[in-house]
């Protein structure tokens, strides 16, 4: 076979080598650690759970929210609802939940009425334009962000997180990760993920006040965290951060100002906070106090002098090393903007595939395109009855199902049911494809003239090029909307459309030149 005259066969064979590599070479594709391939495989085809939910929240529209005052005005708007804390209000001067360019206030906790948001607003002297249930597109991406940093974090492979609008408006995230059970699935998802510092109780003018002290670190206030430990010689876990430099100066002034950075330290009764005579720093997980600690003298002495600002570092400790470990994820990960509401009137739904059901959808997904490819190839070769046209068309279809296996397998594409069907999809447009190809070559009998085989393989590849067109436009909606299942169907039946015209058509017909023409004129 002459390499110039049928370089596209030749760059198939190299495409599909390469596809090879990435399916089962230990060092490529997408790691996968199921059977001896790299593919990896989504819900449906490994067991596990998928959350589809709204986020918990009030979003009021076009508010008038001065450039730099959003927290002032986050402030007033959380002193006007009750059991409402300032982190559950966000005002943003720039809002992004209407296309307008103007500002959004969301309250993002449960049991928070449209009317007392209203109220709330008006108390404030905040104007808006109207007021929605959920939370603005910005809180909608940063928590679809948050989510997945959270099962990396957790070490939950395949998992995904994406946000879904449906027909009628609807804002849902919907959260999949294969191989977890139920339980464990919503538990991280519904935690907000939020790690503060609180100081209670708190010394003023050298009289032990009963009131908290919130919030004097969050999660924003870190700027490295380290890896969770547990102490060699004494029970208990830490975790080792330390602050930014905006923070820090504000950080030590606080803790002289509470008492905690007093003179000797702070000696905390860590037993019984609500009754310790020096303050204690509270390490809140959630809004759960996990730890308490006191402040030794070293340190009280750094803070109170403006040293420790220079080198801002300690440890956050924890009673175990599963509490060390949670505190490092949510740190990490960082907090969640608004949480996903698993039991309203609009609440989402929860659902888990079991390994044994997963592994049954294998076996079906195997059977079913073994017999789609028996019935195509049987519908080839009662069509033509000629072996030299009939195999190339079967191997070339074929061909693209593996390329798109292989490409799957290089990005950690999970296969899930709707890929499986694109998968079918792509070896009936193939062949339908491979069909106009030899009717219209073969259109008046047996073609021996390679002149006037280029001309009818182009006539068809014009045919082909209009419907592979017509297929790209119809399902790319599809594939850029969050529609879901069918987002998965149509990436890869466009996948599919567009390695046949660009590889495996022309390359087929270098094929079939070979095989009918005999002279090169």
């Amino acid at each position: 076979m002459n390499v110039r005259e049928n370089w596209r066969v030749f760059l198939l064979l190299f495409v599909l080598l390469g596809s090879s590599f990435a399916l089962f070479s230990p060092t490529l594709g997408g790691g996968g650690t199921e059977g001896p391939t790299n593919l990896q495989y989504g819900l449906e085809l490994s067991g596990g759970t998928r959350i589809r939910a709204p986020l918990v929240g009030l979003v009021a529209t076009s508010a008038d929210v001065p450039a730099g005052e959003g927290s002032a005005v986050e402030r007033r708007v959380a002193e006007q609802i009750e059991g409402v804390a300032v982190t559950d209000v966000r005002a943003l001067a720039q809002g992004t939940y209407s296309n307008d360019g103007t500002g959004t206030v969301e309250v993002t906790t449960e049991n928070v009425t449209q009317a007392e948001f209203e109220q709330a607003l008006q108390a404030a002297g905040v104007s808006y334009d109207e007021i929605h249930d959920g939370v603005s597109d910005q809180s909608r991406r940063e928590t679809v962000r948050v989510l997945r940093d959270k099962i990396n974090e957790a070490g939950l492979s395949g998992g995904s997180v994406q946000s879904i609008t449906t027909a009628t408006g609807d804002h849902f995230v919907v959260v999949e990760v294969p191989g977890e059970n139920r339980a464990d699935v919503v538990d991280l998802v519904q935690q907000r993920g939020t790690v503060r510092v609180d100081v209670f109780p708190v010394i003023r003018n050298g009289t032990t006040v009963q009131e908290r002290e919130r919030a004097v670190l969050t999660n924003e206030d870190f700027r490295s965290i380290g890896s969770a430990q547990e102490y060699q010689q004494q029970p208990g876990a830490f975790v080792r951060v330390s602050v930014t430099d905006d923070a820090a100066p504000q950080f030590a002034q606080t803790m002289a100002d509470t008492g905690v950075a007093q003179p000797g330290g702070s000696n905390c009764n860590a037993a019984d906070y609500r009754n310790s005579s020096d303050p204690c720093l509270l390490l809140v997980v959630n809004d759960r106090v996990v730890n308490t600690f006191g402040m030794a003298p070293g340190l009280a002495d750094g803070m109170r002098s403006g040293q420790w600002a220079e080198n801002p570092t300690f440890i956050l400790e924890t009673r175990n090393i599963s509490e060390a470990q949670q505190v490092a994820l949510n740190l990490r990960a960082g907090a969640l903007p608004a949480s996903l509401d698993l039991t309203g009137e609009d609440s989402g739904t929860t659902s888990f595939v079991s390994p044994s059901q997963a592994e049954s959808f294998k076996v079906d997904s195997l059977l079913t395109g073994i017999i789609a490819v028996l019935a195509v190839s049987g519908v080839v070769f009662l069509r033509y009855g000629k072996p030299e046209v009939a195999l190339p068309m079967i191997v070339t279809a074929l061909s693209e199902v593996v390329i798109l296996l292989g490409l799957a397998a290089a990005i950690g594409y999970p296969l899930d049911l709707s890929v499986i069907a694109g998968f079918i999809a792509v070896i009936g447009t193939g062949v339908d494809d491979l069909i106009i190809i030899a009717d219209e070559v073969m259109a008046e009998g047996d073609v021996r003239s390679r002149r006037v085989f280029q001309s009818r393989f182009r006539k068809a590849f014009w045919v082909i090029g209009a419907a592979a067109a017509t297929t790209i436009i119809a399902m790319s909606p599809l594939a850029i909307l969050s529609l879901g299942d069918l987002q998965g169907f149509a990436i890869f039946t466009i996948l599919g459309v567009v390695v046949g015209v660009l590889l495996t058509r022309p390359a087929y017909g270098d094929i079939l030149r070979s095989l009918l023409t005999i002279d090169r004129s």
